[in-house]
Formats: C-alpha cells, structure tokens, sequence
C-alpha cells in the first residue's frame, strides 16, 4: 500500500536559505567566500537579525556584524527592483539598535560599522552573473538626491558564479538542491519533486547533514516557496498582478486584497482557484467580509 502523504500547511515565513544560514559556521563560510578572507572563530560573528522585522511580507534573511562590516544577506527568488528600498529602512532599524544609548550631539565623530548588502538571486528573470541596484534609481526627478544605497546581485541558480561556490560548499550545494527540483518539476508533482530532490541530496552528500535534521521543515518550505513562485509568475503573465497591486493601492479591489491577504498567509495554493473560478472567490469574498 502506498504510503498516505501527510498534509503540508503553509504557515513558514521562514525559507530553505534563512534556515540554512541561521548556522554561524556556513554563514562565516559565506562571509569568507564573498570577501576572500580566512575567519575561523563563529564568535568573530555577531547576528544582529531583526526577527520581528518583516518587510514585503517576507522576513529579512540574516544581518550579523565582523570586524568594521554589518552586513545584510537576503535570498531572492523572483527578482525585486525595490530591494535598496527595503535595505535602507532595514539598515536604519539595525543602526538604531546599534547607537540606542549613544548622545549623537557629541562633538566627537561617531564610528559605526559600514553597512554591505547582498541578495542572492535564484530566480528566472535575470540572466546575468551579478548585477547591481542602486536606490537612487527610485528616485522621482532622477536627480542624485543626499541619499544612496547600493545592492550587488549575486546570480546563484546551479551553473553561475562558479568560482564563488567553489570557495563556498553550503551555497553550492543549496544551488544544486534548487536546481534538482526545478528539474524533478518537469516530470513530477511539486510535493514529490521536492522530496525526491530531498533524497537525492542526502544519498549525494549534498546538504546532507542539514537536510537529515530540518527534513520536514525543508520540505514544507520548498514546496511553499514553489507555490508562490509559481502564482506570481502566472499572476504576472495573466495581467493580473499589475491590477491587484493597483487595487491594493487604491483601496478599491476586493481581489487584489484577498490575494495579498491569501499570499500573506502563505495560502498560494488556493489563489489560482480564487482567480479563475468566480463561485470559489465569492465564496471567499464572504469568508473574508470583504
């Protein structure tokens, strides 16, 4: 008899990466990778994560200080043009917490660490290596304003920046895990895609010990993350996306705010059916009183 699937619930706000990163020893093995240097003590690292902080629905990733660098790490899986904007109010809350009990009317100049921010890009839109965005690109007149933020765009889907996930074995193998569920996903459910990849990296050496101890948690967030990313490509190509976001905006659109409120909840799953079948998104327009 075939083993009964047990229900996945999508209730993480967490993702594979974050979880993969919260350990100090592959986050200062990244660190080293992307800075050339040799750091070999975790207590070097200081993780200064905002975990209340959420910001487009998603927590922030990691942010930890070394040396004179505070750093902010984020995983991207469809790319964002607003990450400098969310980077400067997230910076802002990381140095607020840095100086809280610091008197700025000294005469004496503050030091503070100097602020670096990375994405790491999984996704499908963007072809290039590394890429940068800057804040100033958001600025309404196009003038240089007093303010600038810059964002450098690491490309880590399987098969880019090699010399990079050469000095970084966790990155890597996170880009091949990545790699084999899109590839199981031509021939399989997501849920199986995702366990087989699952699998596959275990019996390869691949993440294993990681995904020996979060297995569960891996999967559920996998198979959350393609769900979404799967809704907000097909909302993209359907028209729709541009319109709810606007109806967000306005305050006028009841679809647009129970798709955001379902994405937020982490119920990708059901906004397909809410779109395409009028007799379901009734049915939830009731259930939300909207």
């Amino acid at each position: 008899m075939t083993e009964e699937k047990k229900p996945v619930y999508f209730t993480y706000k967490d993702r594979v990466f974050r979880l993969l990163y919260r350990d100090k020893h592959r986050l200062l093995e990244l660190y080293n990778a992307l800075n050339d240097t040799s750091y070999t003590n975790v207590d070097d690292l200081t993780v200064t994560t905002l975990e209340n902080a959420i910001f487009i629905k998603m927590k922030n990733d990691v942010s930890f200080i070394i040396d004179c660098d505070m750093c902010l790490y984020e995983h991207q899986s469809t790319y964002c043009p607003n990450m400098p904007l969310r980077g400067l109010l997230y910076f802002a809350d990381l140095y607020k917490k840095y100086i809280r009990n610091v008197d700025l009317s000294v005469s004496r100049q503050i030091k503070i660490p100097t602020p670096h921010y990375v994405v790491f890009y999984n996704g499908t839109e963007r072809k290039e290596q590394e890429f940068i965005q800057k804040l100033s690109d958001a600025f309404e007149d196009e003038s240089e304003g007093c303010i600038e933020l810059v964002v450098r765009t690491i490309n880590i889907n399987y098969g880019y920046n090699k010399e990079l996930m050469s000095r970084c074995k966790s990155l890597a193998d996170y880009a091949y895990f990545v790699a084999e569920i899109r590839k199981n996903l031509e021939q399989l459910a997501l849920q199986d895609a995702v366990e087989y990849a699952v699998d596959i990296c275990i019996e390869k050496d691949i993440l294993k010990e990681f995904l020996l101890e979060q297995k569960s948690e891996v999967i559920a967030m996998s198979i959350y993350e393609y769900n979404e990313e799967y809704v907000r490509k097909a909302l993209f190509e359907d028209g729709v996306e541009k319109g709810y976001n606007q109806g967000i905006a306005d305050g006028e659109s009841k679809l647009g705010r129970l798709i955001s409120l379902l994405m937020e909840e982490g119920k990708s799953d059901l906004v397909m059916r809410i779109i395409q079948d009028e007799k379901v998104r009734e049915e939830y327009y009731k259930k939300y009183n909207m």
